[in-house]
């Protein structure tokens, strides 16, 4: 008996696996080699597709390397997703579920896409082009992060008064405390920012009465 020949591939499905492919070679070259050698020729080498095919699917280097940036981001959102779910199993609401989320919350700052993202910042400061493009992914980003953050703490949590503000707070916190680790080699699961970080929100998702 032969095989049956695999039915061909519709001209969508062809379009969404070329996009995939330039989409993996721009993260790769962000990620490994920075802003400066991410070129649209170095991802168009890595992906192994013509230049006409990369222009078609992305025609500016600031969209690609946008696109790219977010891709990488949706994806890291979905994997920190599942290990929160892991994490927080049968874990009430209280301040260890808070401690958990901020340790979940600070590892984020350590993956491929807080740097891709960090060469892009830099980078749009004198690019307009770039920083046009980034505004728009930045704000998609910021409110699929917030779902995904309210997903990690849990209804309970989430509604607590000042929850809202502890979250842009600890965002905004531990992305400067991040870049210190451009060009320091430490391990950040041991930053001191973390111990003040987690008394912090228990002062303000835990207040005490007063008297």
């Amino acid at each position: 008996m032969t095989a049956e020949p695999a039915p061909p591939r519709s001209r969508s499905a062809r379009t969404a696996d070329s996009r995939a492919l330039i989409l993996d070679a721009a993260v790769a070259c962000l990620v490994e080699s920075g802003y400066a050698g991410a070129s649209t020729l170095a991802v168009q080498a890595r992906a192994g597709v013509s230049r006409g095919r990369l222009l078609h699917h992305f025609p500016s280097r600031a969209q690609l390397l946008v696109a790219a940036a977010g891709h990488l981001s949706t994806t890291l959102l979905a994997e920190v997703q599942a290990r929160a779910a892991a994490l927080m199993t049968d874990q009430p609401p209280g301040p260890e579920r808070v401690d958990r989320a901020i340790d979940l919350m600070w590892a984020t700052f350590h993956e491929p896409p807080f740097w891709a993202a960090m060469e892009l910042w830099t980078a749009a400061r004198t690019d307009p082009e770039l920083r046009g493009a980034l505004q728009a992914e930045e704000r998609r980003l910021r409110t699929s992060i917030r779902l995904v953050a309210d997903g990690i703490w849990g209804p309970e949590i989430a509604a607590a008064p000042l929850y809202a503000e502890l979250c842009e707070l600890l965002f905004t916190s531990m992305r400067g405390v991040a870049c210190v680790y451009a060009f320091e080699a430490r391990p950040a699961a041991t930053d001191p920012h973390l111990a003040l970080w987690k008394r912090l929100a228990a002062r303000m998702l835990f207040p005490r009465p007063e008297g």
